[in-house]
Order: structure tokens, then sequence, then C-alpha cells
């Protein structure tokens, strides 16, 4: 018979008290440099059985044995994060607590060099949840110097692609290498605006030329050559065809000598030729597009992963198999049902977005079929109704799926969007006559939306599946 979960922290004290007293330890490792060196005693067995650098050291008698005791030199460990470690191999406890990024990385080393590649990513991802926010710059440059991060590079710049302002809104941004920018701006995930990105671009420009004159207009031909081929690299990795013809007019044109005469010509041409859809050798947007003043491209991720039933959400645009198209805006088309049912009853397969009055939360619904119909019932599977604490937070969202399908949706002249059953009271989530909101639990899992509440706003998507 197997021992049960419930012994284990006992067992773990008997071994946190075998690391405290060091009775009849056989093993000195001098950790650190002189003259700093720090002298710490340990259990060969305990570091055999937990990592392969000692395994393999003691197995292929690596070590020195002086006076029955095992002696290891590691110059480039410091005592205290060897003393971490060694309570690690112990008790599976390690501290966090450093007081710069630097140290993490030290120990993500001595974590590497010992073979233990589960507490790798355990640091890593506490690092960059972390340490990242701290100092983007400074870090980002420390972990582009070691090959061995490629790992942690990926994960950093994921986050910062995820959270843009950890890096974006900081003064240290104007200071970050080039190569490291390159890498960041050639990535799909990124979720900026590309107008943003490209007046990022031009301010970084600016820091890295200080003589340079701020007013484009008034450059000379070599501040001209100084600012081009300092953006030279960057250029191919803006999406342009992202930048509205609003925004390249007033953003990006007054730099116009900055690009190349191929792609200005491309540029104007999609601008003004219905027909060119795309500029040749753009690469593919970073944030699918939504026509909404309730939501983001992230929330249209968030949308397609739950259409997808996946449990996280799509990162990239790319990923996202649909498109979202804008039927109905309240504040434009009316909150009066008649208004919902005129625009809204033909299409097939539609998001319900709300906006509650005075919050930051958003609420609504998915319904695969038609609006059409009065007096019934819709039989949908597929159906499921969501809240998002803070609209500007995806975390904070909350999906429901249909539990009663045939009550999933319901069609009624007189009241617009109607999910789940009426239970006497209300709809899990309805809109009534008079444009007011409600909802009470029946037809779908209860996910806090609130009883009674006004919008500020509601919009209503058509959802098409994009085939090839």
């Amino acid at each position: 018979m197997e021992v049960e979960s419930k012994f284990l922290p006992d067992l773990i004290k008997n071994f946190e008290q075998l690391y405290e007293t060091k009775d009849d330890c056989d093993l000195i490792i001098y950790a650190g440099e002189e003259p700093n060196a720090q002298k710490i005693y340990a259990h060969s067995v305990i570091l055999r059985c937990q990592s392969t650098y000692f395994y393999t050291a003691f197995s292929n008698n690596w070590a020195e044995k002086k006076d029955g005791m095992y002696i290891f030199n590691k110059p480039n460990v410091t005592p205290n994060i060897m003393n971490k470690l060694i309570k690690f191999f112990y008790c599976g406890k390690l501290d966090l607590d450093f007081e710069n990024a630097i140290d993490v990385i030290k120990l993500l080393i001595a974590v590497d060099e010992f073979g233990l590649p589960t507490l790798a990513e355990h640091i890593q991802e506490f690092f960059v949840n972390n340490q990242l926010k701290v100092d983007p710059v400074g870090i980002l440059k420390i972990i582009f110097e070691n090959e061995n991060f490629s790992t942690l590079q990926n994960l950093s710049l994921e986050k910062i692609c995820q959270e843009p302002h950890i890096l974006f809104q900081k003064y240290s941004f104007l200071t970050i290498p080039s190569h490291i920018l390159e890498s960041l701006l050639s990535r799909d995930d990124l979720m900026l605006k590309e107008i943003e990105i490209w007046n990022n671009l031009i301010k970084w420009a600016h820091a890295q030329n200080s003589t340079v004159n701020r007013d484009p207009s008034a450059w000379t031909n070599d501040e001209i050559n100084i600012m081009e081929q300092t953006i030279h690299n960057f250029i191919p990795l803006i999406r342009f065809q992202d930048i509205t013809s609003e925004e390249y007019c007033s953003k990006v044109m007054c730099y116009k000598k900055l690009l190349p005469k191929k792609l200005k010509h491309e540029i104007l041409q999609f601008y003004l030729m219905p027909s060119v859809r795309r500029i040749i050798g753009s690469l593919p947007p970073r944030l699918p597009k939504i026509d909404s003043v309730i939501i983001y491209p992230e929330h249209v991720k968030l949308f397609a992963s739950w259409l997808d039933r996946r449990v996280e959400p799509y990162k990239k645009a790319q990923e996202v198999q649909y498109e979202f198209d804008l039927i109905l805006r309240g504040s434009v088309d009316g909150f009066s049902p008649p208004a919902f049912h005129y625009k809204c009853d033909p299409k097939e397969a539609s998001i319900v977005v709300a906006k509650i009055k005075g919050t930051n939360k958003i609420v609504g619904g998915y319904n695969p079929l038609n609006w059409s119909g009065n007096g019934i019932f819709k039989n949908a599977p597929d159906s499921f109704i969501f809240c998002l604490d803070d609209y500007q937070n995806i975390n904070t969202a909350r999906l429901g799926r249909v539990i009663n399908t045939q009550y999933a949706v319901s069609c009624w002249v007189g009241w617009g969007p109607l999910f789940g059953f009426w239970c006497g009271i209300s709809h899990d989530l309805m809109m009534n006559p008079d444009g007011t909101w409600s909802s009470k639990p029946n037809s779908y899992p209860d996910i806090n939306i609130p009883r009674n509440f006004e919008v500020d706003d509601y919009e209503v998507f058509k959802v098409v599946k994009i085939t090839d």
C-alpha cells in the first residue's frame, strides 16, 4: 500500500531537520570566491538523489575526498544561492527573495548547471511575472547576453507583448538595444496598435540621435541619413496596412523621407485603391480587427478561444479564425427591441456585448443560431454567456456554457436578446422592452451577472468563420 499524502509534511519536516542539524554529513562545498567563500555542509546521498550534476559527480568520482569527506569547490555559485539550493534539495523549499534581478539570473545559471529543469521553469515564470516589471530593459539586456536563456528571452518578450506598458511606458525604453527592440517588433503577438508602435519607434530613434532636430521638416541631408540608418531594419516590421489613412497623414507622412520609395507607392495604392487589400510583403496583422466602442482586439482572441472551446485565450491574431462584423450598436441604432430584431433577426451566429452603466464590467452571450421567431426557445448546445468584471483585464472573465440546451436562447419580438429560460423573474440574461437589462441564473451557470442593470452601450457582432 502506498503512503498517503497526509504523511508527506512529517517526512519533509524530518528532512528539513536533517538539513538544519547536518548530522552525519559527508560533504563540504566551498561556495563563492575568496576571500568571501563559505563552507557549506551537506549529505552527498541527498544531493545525488536530487541533481543529475551531483549524481554524475559522485558516480564518476569527480569529487575530491579527504578524511572521509567529499570536497566540492564552487566559486561560480555564491554562498547565498548555494544555501538556498541545498535547502531545496532537502525539503523542496526555495526562497526567491532576492534584492535584485541579477541574483535571480545567477540562481538560474546554477540551477541549469545542476540539472534541475523543472525548478528552472518555475524560477523563469516567477522572474517574468515579478522581476521583469521592475527593470525590463536592464533585465532584457542581461538575458539576451546569455545564449542559454533562449526560453527566458521568449517568455520575457511574450510577457511584454501581452502587457506592453511594462516596457513602453517606462523612460528606460529609450535605452533598449536595437537588436532587442528588433526581436520585439518582429513578433506577431505584440498587443499595441500599429500607430503606437510607430510612434514609439520614432521616439526611440530620436533618443539614439539626440542631436537630430525634432522637427523632421527641418532635417538636413545628414540628419535624414542618420535617422534612416537608425530605423532601416525596423521599417519591414511595421504593418503599415494596419495604420489608418488618417493616422498615416498625421503621424507618419512627416517622416516619409525615411521610407523606401517603393513602399511609399504601395502604401498610397493601399489607401486609394479599394481593390488593394494588403501591402505587398507586409507582415500579417498583430491585432484582429474589430469595430467596437466597448471591446478591444484582445477580447476578439478571447471570444475566438471560447468558440473553439480552448482553455487558454489565443495569443496571436493569426490564430483567430473568425471575423466579428458589427451588426448593431445601441448608441447609433437604438436600444429598443424592434431595432434589435430588425438588425439581428436574419443573422446566423452572433455575439452580444453590453457595458454596464458606470462600471468597467461587460456582459454578453453567444447565440450560434438566428434571433427570428416569436415566443419560442431554441436548442443551441454551443451557446454561452460571459462576464468580465473589468473589460480592460481579460483575466477577470467568467464563462458560462449552457446547461439546459433546449432553452439556450429565446426569441420574443417585444424583448431584445434573451439567453436561457424564463424563471418568473428573468432569463439568464435579457434586455427588457424599456432597454434595461436583468439576469437570473437558470439554464446557464451563475457567473455573477448583476440582477438588474442599465448599460452605457451594447453591440451585436455577426460571427463569421474564416475559410481558406
